[in-house]
This record gives structure tokens, sequence and C-alpha cells, in this order.
């Protein structure tokens, strides 16, 4: 989002808050392990994900469901709690996802 300056008194900004996501297929996820700050407990970490927050909930969501298992999708990311990385990569490929498995 860029900064717009006008010294035109009567100029109105007009943006459209609502963030179209690129399709699945252009998007590329990394999916990872994280056992940070977690006390030794493992997270899949999925990151990469670009649209609005109600998409990134609704994939995450379908995540936790499949994986019968809980999680949360915070700052962009999703956690899903346990190693899931194979099953959560197979997933999103399903889903249409460009998916790569990290460490």
């Amino acid at each position: 989002m860029g900064v717009v300056y006008s010294t035109n008194s009567d100029f109105v900004y007009a943006h459209d808050e609502k963030q179209a996501a690129p399709p699945p297929g252009k998007q590329t996820l990394i999916v990872t392990i994280d056992r940070r700050q977690r006390a030794g407990k493992q997270v899949t970490l999925v990151s990469g994900f670009t649209g609005p927050a109600a998409e990134l909930e609704a994939l995450a969501k379908t995540l936790k469901s499949k994986c019968g298992v809980g999680g949360a999708a915070k700052e962009g990311q999703i956690l899903i709690q346990g190693d899931f990385r194979d099953r959560v990569v197979a997933l999103l490929l399903e889903a249409g996802y460009k998916a790569k498995r990290g460490n």
C-alpha cells in the first residue's frame, strides 16, 4: 500500500479494502515444523499465504478438521498442533496450492 499525498483540499482517496487473493495455483506455501518457544511441543507451520484473513481462516479450519487436531491462523500463518507435514502438504496439493515441505 503506497502513500498518497495531495495539496488539493477536494481530493478524496478511494481505496478498495478487499484484497483479492491470487488463485491457489499461484501461491507457494511452505510447510515446516516449529518447536521454538512451545515447551518442546511440535507445531506444523504453513507460511506464504497471501489473501484475506477470512480465506486463511477457512483454509486453517479445513486443515485442522482433516488432520483431526487443533490449531490456529495467526499473522498470515497456519499453526497445526503436532507433526503433520506430509499430510498437510498432500492436502494443500489436493486443494490446488503449490506446497513444499520445509525442514
